[in-house]
């Protein structure tokens, strides 16, 4: 009984089906991890192509005026960087600041809300000009 169990034929037979079924599962693995890679490419996809960048005008006082630039850390975007850009080529002052939802936002001295839309079209195609959305809040004026 032990020779027939144990024999080098019995094991190596063994062995080698074992080998083969090792094979077929890493290959439906291999599988199922590309296809897991495909639906998250495509989430996100879809998540860029639906992220909104918001270029707000606030007024500060009487005419005095920041832009605000919100949306941009979705399409994967640094912000630190865009806003030493913002500050080189507006010649302002320029921060990333956090809001209270928990995102970040780009804070830019003055109204320079029309130039950032066409600077942000021409630097960065990668966001669709659909997504781009200029706003403008005004203070209320109290009693």
């Amino acid at each position: 009984m032990h020779k027939k169990l144990y024999s080098e034929e019995t094991l190596t037979a063994n062995l080698s089906a074992l080998s083969v079924d090792a094979q077929k599962r890493a290959e439906k693995d291999a599988a199922k991890k590309t296809a897991k890679a495909a639906a998250a490419e495509q989430r996100e996809a879809e998540r860029k192509a639906e992220a909104v960048v918001l270029i707000k005008r606030v007024e500060r006082n009487k005419r005095k005026y920041v832009t605000v630039v919100s949306g941009l850390e979705e399409h994967g975007l640094e912000l630190k960087k865009i806003a030493k850009e913002l500050g080189k080529k507006f010649a302002t002052g320029s921060s990333v600041t956090k809001t209270a939802a928990g995102g970040e936002e780009i804070t830019v001295q003055g109204d320079v809300s029309d130039d950032l839309y066409d600077w942000l079209q021409e630097k960065y195609p990668e966001i669709p000009e659909d997504n781009l959305d200029m706003k403008d809040e005004v203070k209320k004026k109290g009693p």
